[in-house]
């Protein structure tokens, strides 16, 4: 994937909304998109090598939850300065007409609506998402860090850094373990912060200030 399609695949994963993602769809049978650009006046896309006509993809297609119904959104992530091209436009255009025959809601997304800041801030967390990336910690010992680190964090006194490192230095821990940890409890949603402000681990990080108390309770989820 380009890193803008990295950047939106972030973006789904982190949002609640999102029931299944899938990548790189295929516009099945090729029949019907031949047919949709025959009607358009524009040349299918082709192999280079052989020129034949290929498959074409949505990037991703998107399940999403709506109260008591699920809803299809398709999207293409392009550049936008790669909309300025005919010819990208003219493939856009047969993939946007796919999906208006399936009256599924398509769209074009650019650099220009995904948020830089939520983009790298998921981008630090996401490495720690899944529990096997802190190995060989096991849960218990993540409880352990979190039930350390969340009232000297909570304090908000010191710089998230400082207080990693005096856990990690409590614990007998490699250096590093308990920051990535933090970075495990943003990305499972244990810990609550704005996302759309800059994670500086120089600095203080701020949990959401109704977030104490679930954060005690999910803590002992994590046991």
């Amino acid at each position: 994937m380009s890193n803008l399609e990295t950047g939106y695949f972030y973006i789904l994963e982190w949002s609640q909304s999102i029931i299944d993602i899938r990548e790189q769809y295929p516009l099945l049978p090729l029949e019907e998109t031949q047919e949709i650009a025959e009607q358009c006046g524009f040349p299918h896309p082709t192999d280079p090598a052989t020129k034949q006509p290929v498959v074409m993809t949505t990037d991703f297609l998107i399940n999403l939850k709506r109260k008591d119904h699920e809803i299809e959104h398709a999207r293409a992530i392009k550049p936008a300065s790669e909309l300025q091209s005919q010819r990208t436009l003219e493939k856009l255009e047969i993939e946007r007409l796919y999906w208006k025959r399936r009256e599924v809601d398509w769209g074009i997304v650019t650099e220009k609506e995904i948020p830089k800041t939520l983009i790298e801030n998921l981008k630090w967390i996401h490495p720690f998402y899944k529990q096997g990336e802190l190995a060989p910690l096991n849960q218990a010992d993540i409880t352990r860090i979190n039930q350390f680190l969340r009232p000297k964090i909570t304090e908000r006194k010191l710089p998230l850094t400082d207080i990693t490192n005096a856990c990690d230095d409590r614990l007998g821990l490699e250096p590093g373990t308990s920051l990535s940890v933090v970075r495990h409890l943003i990305a499972n949603r244990y810990w609550l912060i704005n996302m759309n402000q800059p994670i500086q681990p120089s600095q203080v990080l701020q949990l959401l200030p109704d977030q104490a108390m679930e954060d005690c309770q999910r803590a002992g989820e994590l046991a």
